[in-house]
Protein backbone atom coordinates (compact mmCIF):
# COMPACT_ATOMS: atom_id res chain seq x y z
CA UNK A 1 0.00 0.00 0.00
CA UNK A 2 1.17 3.54 -0.79
CA UNK A 3 0.45 6.42 1.62
CA UNK A 4 -1.85 9.12 0.30
CA UNK A 5 0.36 12.23 -0.11
CA UNK A 6 -2.08 14.62 1.62
CA UNK A 7 -1.21 17.62 -0.54
CA UNK A 8 -2.94 20.80 0.62
CA UNK A 9 -5.78 21.43 -1.89
CA UNK A 10 -5.09 25.17 -1.48
CA UNK A 11 -2.09 26.30 -3.48
CA UNK A 12 -2.26 29.79 -1.99
CA UNK A 13 -4.27 31.05 0.98
CA UNK A 14 -4.43 34.74 1.88
CA UNK A 15 -7.08 35.36 4.51
CA UNK A 16 -10.47 34.36 3.07
CA UNK A 17 -8.99 34.07 -0.43
CA UNK A 18 -7.99 30.56 -1.51
CA UNK A 19 -6.41 29.56 -4.81
CA UNK A 20 -7.02 25.84 -5.15
CA UNK A 21 -5.00 23.36 -7.17
CA UNK A 22 -8.21 22.19 -8.86
CA UNK A 23 -8.94 25.68 -10.21
CA UNK A 24 -5.33 26.07 -11.35
CA UNK A 25 -5.69 22.83 -13.32
CA UNK A 26 -8.64 24.35 -15.19
CA UNK A 27 -6.57 27.42 -16.06
CA UNK A 28 -3.61 25.33 -17.22
CA UNK A 29 -5.93 23.17 -19.32
CA UNK A 30 -7.39 26.18 -21.13
CA UNK A 31 -3.93 27.69 -21.60
CA UNK A 32 -2.69 24.44 -23.14
CA UNK A 33 -5.73 24.37 -25.44
CA UNK A 34 -5.10 27.97 -26.54
CA UNK A 35 -1.48 27.20 -27.43
CA UNK A 36 -2.06 23.82 -29.06
CA UNK A 37 -5.02 24.96 -31.17
CA UNK A 38 -2.79 27.48 -32.92
CA UNK A 39 -0.15 24.86 -33.68
CA UNK A 40 -2.57 23.00 -35.95
CA UNK A 41 -2.44 23.72 -39.66
CA UNK A 42 -6.20 23.43 -40.12
CA UNK A 43 -6.82 25.97 -37.33
CA UNK A 44 -4.45 28.44 -38.98
CA UNK A 45 -6.17 27.92 -42.34
CA UNK A 46 -9.53 29.07 -40.95
CA UNK A 47 -8.02 31.95 -38.96
CA UNK A 48 -8.27 30.39 -35.52
CA UNK A 49 -5.27 32.26 -34.11
CA UNK A 50 -4.52 35.24 -31.88
CA UNK A 51 -7.52 37.17 -30.61
CA UNK A 52 -9.93 34.82 -32.35
CA UNK A 53 -8.47 31.86 -30.45
CA UNK A 54 -8.62 33.86 -27.22
CA UNK A 55 -12.31 34.60 -27.77
CA UNK A 56 -12.98 30.94 -28.47
CA UNK A 57 -11.33 29.90 -25.20
CA UNK A 58 -13.49 32.44 -23.33
CA UNK A 59 -16.66 31.01 -24.87
CA UNK A 60 -15.55 27.45 -24.12
CA UNK A 61 -14.67 28.28 -20.52
CA UNK A 62 -18.11 29.75 -19.84
CA UNK A 63 -19.88 26.89 -21.60
CA UNK A 64 -17.85 24.25 -19.81
CA UNK A 65 -18.39 25.62 -16.31
CA UNK A 66 -22.12 26.21 -16.78
CA UNK A 67 -22.62 22.88 -18.53
CA UNK A 68 -20.56 20.94 -16.00
CA UNK A 69 -22.60 22.26 -13.09
CA UNK A 70 -25.97 21.80 -14.79
CA UNK A 71 -24.91 18.35 -15.94
CA UNK A 72 -24.04 17.36 -12.39
CA UNK A 73 -27.45 18.46 -11.16
CA UNK A 74 -29.31 16.75 -14.03
CA UNK A 75 -27.30 13.52 -14.29
CA UNK A 76 -26.11 12.91 -10.74
CA UNK A 77 -28.68 14.63 -8.53
CA UNK A 78 -31.97 13.62 -10.08
CA UNK A 79 -33.05 12.17 -6.73
CA UNK A 80 -32.73 15.66 -5.23
CA UNK A 81 -34.58 17.77 -7.80
CA UNK A 82 -37.13 18.87 -5.20
CA UNK A 83 -34.39 20.29 -2.97
CA UNK A 84 -32.89 22.23 -5.87
CA UNK A 85 -36.30 23.65 -6.81
CA UNK A 86 -36.76 24.85 -3.23
CA UNK A 87 -33.32 26.48 -3.25
CA UNK A 88 -32.41 27.27 -6.90
CA UNK A 89 -29.20 29.05 -5.87
CA UNK A 90 -27.73 25.61 -5.17
CA UNK A 91 -27.91 24.86 -8.89
CA UNK A 92 -25.10 27.33 -9.54
CA UNK A 93 -23.24 26.73 -6.27
CA UNK A 94 -20.05 25.36 -7.84
CA UNK A 95 -18.22 26.15 -4.59
CA UNK A 96 -20.12 23.28 -2.96
CA UNK A 97 -18.55 20.83 -5.41
CA UNK A 98 -20.09 18.70 -8.12
CA UNK A 99 -19.14 19.05 -11.79
CA UNK A 100 -19.99 16.64 -14.60
CA UNK A 101 -17.58 16.10 -17.48
CA UNK A 102 -20.36 15.06 -19.83
CA UNK A 103 -22.37 18.16 -18.96
CA UNK A 104 -19.28 20.31 -19.44
CA UNK A 105 -18.70 18.71 -22.83
CA UNK A 106 -22.23 19.56 -23.97
CA UNK A 107 -21.97 23.09 -22.60
CA UNK A 108 -18.63 23.73 -24.28
CA UNK A 109 -19.91 22.28 -27.57
CA UNK A 110 -22.93 24.60 -27.51
CA UNK A 111 -20.73 27.60 -26.66
CA UNK A 112 -18.36 26.67 -29.48
CA UNK A 113 -21.25 26.43 -31.92
CA UNK A 114 -22.49 29.90 -30.90
CA UNK A 115 -18.96 31.24 -31.30
CA UNK A 116 -18.66 29.78 -34.81
CA UNK A 117 -22.03 31.21 -35.82
CA UNK A 118 -21.00 34.69 -34.67
CA UNK A 119 -17.55 34.47 -36.25
CA UNK A 120 -18.79 32.65 -39.37
CA UNK A 121 -16.26 29.86 -38.90
CA UNK A 122 -16.79 26.20 -39.90
CA UNK A 123 -17.92 24.46 -36.73
CA UNK A 124 -16.59 20.96 -37.63
CA UNK A 125 -13.08 22.30 -38.30
CA UNK A 126 -13.07 24.39 -35.12
CA UNK A 127 -14.38 21.45 -33.09
CA UNK A 128 -11.63 19.20 -34.45
CA UNK A 129 -8.96 21.73 -33.51
CA UNK A 130 -10.34 21.98 -29.98
CA UNK A 131 -11.08 18.33 -29.25
CA UNK A 132 -7.52 17.14 -29.83
CA UNK A 133 -6.44 19.44 -26.98
CA UNK A 134 -9.15 18.45 -24.49
CA UNK A 135 -7.24 15.47 -22.98
CA UNK A 136 -4.65 17.86 -21.53
CA UNK A 137 -7.31 19.55 -19.42
CA UNK A 138 -8.86 16.21 -18.54
CA UNK A 139 -5.57 14.81 -17.30
CA UNK A 140 -4.87 17.89 -15.23
CA UNK A 141 -8.40 17.93 -13.84
CA UNK A 142 -8.06 14.35 -12.61
CA UNK A 143 -4.84 15.31 -10.86
CA UNK A 144 -6.87 18.04 -9.17
CA UNK A 145 -9.41 15.41 -8.06
CA UNK A 146 -6.56 13.34 -6.63
CA UNK A 147 -5.14 16.28 -4.68
CA UNK A 148 -8.63 16.99 -3.33
CA UNK A 149 -8.88 13.36 -2.22
CA UNK A 150 -12.20 12.93 -4.06
CA UNK A 151 -13.66 10.56 -6.65
CA UNK A 152 -11.54 7.71 -5.29
CA UNK A 153 -11.61 4.13 -6.51
CA UNK A 154 -13.14 0.93 -5.25
CA UNK A 155 -11.58 -1.07 -2.43
CA UNK A 156 -8.68 -3.28 -3.45
CA UNK A 157 -5.55 -5.02 -2.21
CA UNK A 158 -3.22 -4.06 -5.08
CA UNK A 159 0.25 -2.91 -3.92
CA UNK A 160 -0.37 0.69 -5.04
CA UNK A 161 -3.70 1.05 -3.20
CA UNK A 162 -4.22 4.10 -0.98
CA UNK A 163 -6.37 5.03 1.99
CA UNK A 164 -8.07 8.31 1.17
CA UNK A 165 -8.83 10.73 4.04
CA UNK A 166 -12.60 10.68 3.41
CA UNK A 167 -12.78 7.25 1.80
CA UNK A 168 -13.01 5.13 4.92
CA UNK A 169 -10.42 2.81 6.47
CA UNK A 170 -9.99 0.44 3.52
CA UNK A 171 -7.36 0.84 0.77
CA UNK A 172 -8.71 1.90 -2.61
CA UNK A 173 -7.66 2.20 -6.24
CA UNK A 174 -6.22 5.67 -6.98
CA UNK A 175 -8.61 5.77 -9.92
CA UNK A 176 -8.08 9.51 -10.39
CA UNK A 177 -4.53 8.70 -11.51
CA UNK A 178 -5.79 5.96 -13.82
CA UNK A 179 -8.09 8.52 -15.42
CA UNK A 180 -5.35 11.13 -15.62
CA UNK A 181 -3.15 8.72 -17.54
CA UNK A 182 -5.92 7.17 -19.66
CA UNK A 183 -8.25 10.09 -20.40
CA UNK A 184 -5.35 12.53 -20.36
CA UNK A 185 -1.96 11.32 -21.55
CA UNK A 186 -2.97 8.26 -23.58
CA UNK A 187 -5.92 9.95 -25.28
CA UNK A 188 -3.86 13.04 -26.10
CA UNK A 189 -1.12 10.95 -27.73
CA UNK A 190 -3.71 9.10 -29.83
CA UNK A 191 -5.52 12.24 -31.00
CA UNK A 192 -2.40 14.32 -31.55
CA UNK A 193 -0.96 11.64 -33.83
CA UNK A 194 -4.22 11.05 -35.67
CA UNK A 195 -4.66 14.77 -36.40
CA UNK A 196 -1.49 14.62 -38.54
CA UNK A 197 -3.33 12.41 -41.03
CA UNK A 198 -5.85 13.69 -43.53
CA UNK A 199 -9.46 13.30 -42.42
CA UNK A 200 -12.74 15.01 -43.14
CA UNK A 201 -13.59 17.89 -40.80
CA UNK A 202 -15.39 16.44 -37.83
CA UNK A 203 -13.52 13.15 -37.67
CA UNK A 204 -11.36 14.20 -34.72
CA UNK A 205 -14.57 14.73 -32.78
CA UNK A 206 -15.59 11.18 -33.71
CA UNK A 207 -12.26 9.81 -32.48
CA UNK A 208 -12.54 11.74 -29.23
CA UNK A 209 -16.08 10.60 -28.47
CA UNK A 210 -15.34 6.95 -29.18
CA UNK A 211 -11.88 6.69 -27.59
CA UNK A 212 -12.77 8.72 -24.51
CA UNK A 213 -15.97 6.73 -24.07
CA UNK A 214 -14.10 3.42 -24.22
CA UNK A 215 -11.27 4.50 -21.90
CA UNK A 216 -13.57 6.05 -19.31
CA UNK A 217 -15.99 3.10 -19.48
CA UNK A 218 -13.16 0.68 -18.61
CA UNK A 219 -11.67 2.82 -15.84
CA UNK A 220 -15.09 3.24 -14.22
CA UNK A 221 -14.86 -0.42 -13.16
CA UNK A 222 -12.12 0.70 -10.76
CA UNK A 223 -13.89 3.84 -9.54
CA UNK A 224 -16.35 3.97 -6.66
CA UNK A 225 -19.87 4.82 -7.90
CA UNK A 226 -21.40 8.07 -6.74
CA UNK A 227 -22.81 7.44 -3.28
CA UNK A 228 -26.17 9.07 -4.04
CA UNK A 229 -26.70 6.84 -7.11
CA UNK A 230 -24.82 3.59 -6.59
CA UNK A 231 -24.95 1.11 -9.45
CA UNK A 232 -27.45 1.52 -12.27
CA UNK A 233 -28.76 -1.21 -14.57
CA UNK A 234 -27.43 -3.83 -12.11
CA UNK A 235 -23.70 -3.08 -12.20
CA UNK A 236 -23.05 -0.03 -14.40
CA UNK A 237 -22.34 3.48 -13.11
CA UNK A 238 -23.89 6.69 -14.38
CA UNK A 239 -20.50 7.57 -15.90
CA UNK A 240 -20.51 4.32 -17.88
CA UNK A 241 -24.03 4.88 -19.19
CA UNK A 242 -23.09 8.38 -20.31
CA UNK A 243 -19.94 7.00 -21.96
CA UNK A 244 -22.02 4.48 -23.89
CA UNK A 245 -24.11 7.40 -25.13
CA UNK A 246 -20.89 9.16 -26.17
CA UNK A 247 -19.68 6.13 -28.11
CA UNK A 248 -23.02 5.80 -29.89
CA UNK A 249 -22.98 9.54 -30.68
CA UNK A 250 -19.48 9.18 -32.12
CA UNK A 251 -20.54 6.26 -34.33
CA UNK A 252 -23.62 8.16 -35.50
CA UNK A 253 -21.51 11.24 -36.27
CA UNK A 254 -19.11 9.08 -38.29
CA UNK A 255 -21.90 7.84 -40.55
CA UNK A 256 -23.34 11.35 -40.89
CA UNK A 257 -19.95 12.68 -41.97
CA UNK A 258 -19.44 9.80 -44.35
CA UNK A 259 -22.83 10.41 -45.95
CA UNK A 260 -22.77 14.19 -46.01
CA UNK A 261 -19.24 15.31 -46.82
CA UNK A 262 -17.04 15.10 -49.90
CA UNK A 263 -13.35 14.70 -50.43
CA UNK A 264 -13.03 18.49 -50.64
CA UNK A 265 -13.38 18.64 -46.86
CA UNK A 266 -10.35 16.46 -46.23
CA UNK A 267 -7.77 18.56 -44.40
CA UNK A 268 -4.41 18.37 -42.75
CA UNK A 269 -4.39 19.51 -39.13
Amino acid sequence: MIPFPNIDPNLISIGPIHVRWYGVMYVLGFLAAYLLIQKQERAREIGLVGVVAQDLIFYLAIGLIVGARLGYVLFYQYNNYAAYLKNPVEIIATWHGGMSFHGGLLGAALAGWIFCRRRKLPFPAVADSVFVTVPIGLGLGRLGNFINGELWGRTTNVPWAMIFPDGGPLPRHPSQLYESLGEGLLLFILLWRLRQRRFRDGMMVVFFLVFYGIIRFIIEFFREPDVQLGFLATFFTMGQLLCLAMILAGILLYFLLRAGQTGENVAQR
